[in-house]
């Protein structure tokens, strides 16, 4: 869907974080230390840009169901800070509203912030229609972005059986074949995830089999160490008796 060399604002391969990235969770932020919701709102109809990317931001932090409207709106701003911002604050304020308008404009942004914005919101979303906009963002879009549909995509957890079960089959191929670590390791941490949701049938046993690849033949120390702990959180014998036979190895 997009090359890798779309951007100028963001390496495929080596800017993996956009700002927003390590926002705090809200329970962290005291509340005197929030902006005021009623001065944002008006800010986020405001003809001035570096005003709506202000109350846009702010809505990173709040939660306000009153702003989701603007917010669903600002995804198509013309200004790509305003956009991301608004994209992660509908992470922030998840709504089934988003949903259909996330899906939309995943598919046209240029921008890659933007769209690594979007894949988080879906996630958060936590709907079936986010599903197959997140796997195809997981195949084929930049690194990124890949990066965090696969951190989205374990989100399917707390959707159905229906979702984890086409969760996982696409996470295992990512796991297996992308050439970025880091891409790699979400993928690991996501299979883990999702595999507590699932009973031992060919799907799961599919996933512990790409964790267990992933554990013993992966390049990167990370990414053996992520599948190690996905192993170790679900508990599976298979996959336990890999790993202590690694240990006895040395």
């Amino acid at each position: 869907m997009y090359d890798d060399d779309d951007l100028t604002l963001l390496d495929p391969e080596i800017d993996l974080e956009s700002p927003l990235d390590r926002l705090e969770p809200l329970e962290a932020e005291s509340e005197a230390a929030k902006p005021d919701p009623e001065a944002m709102l008006a800010l986020l109809t405001a003809h001035e840009t570096q005003q709506r990317m202000i109350a846009t931001r702010a809505f990173c932090e709040l939660q306000d169901e009153r702003a989701i409207p603007h917010l669903i709106r600002l995804l198509t701003d013309v200004c790509p800070l305003v956009r991301v911002s608004a994209a992660y604050a509908l992470g922030r304020n998840p709504s089934r509203d988003a949903v259909e308008p996330l899906i939309a404009q995943l598919n046209r942004d240029w921008n890659g912030y933007v769209r690594k914005g979007i894949v988080w919101a879906l996630g958060n979303c936590r709907s079936s229609r986010s599903l197959p906009p997140l796997i195809d963002a997981l195949k084929t879009d930049i690194s990124a972005v890949r990066l965090w549909a696969a951190s989205g995509l374990a989100q399917m957890a707390d959707v159905s059986y229906e979702a984890v079960v086409a969760a996982v089959p696409p996470l295992i191929e990512a796991l297996i074949q992308d050439r970025v670590a880091a891409v790699r390791s979400n993928c690991a941490w996501a299979i883990g995830q999702l595999c507590r949701e699932l009973p031992s049938n060919i799907v799961y046993a599919g996933a512990i089999d790409g964790l267990i690849m992933a554990l013993e033949e992966d390049r990167d120390m990370g990414v053996r160490e992520d599948a190690k702990a996905s192993l170790l959180r679900v508990g599976d014998p298979r996959g336990l008796q890999v790993i202590e036979a690694l240990e006895q190895e040395g």
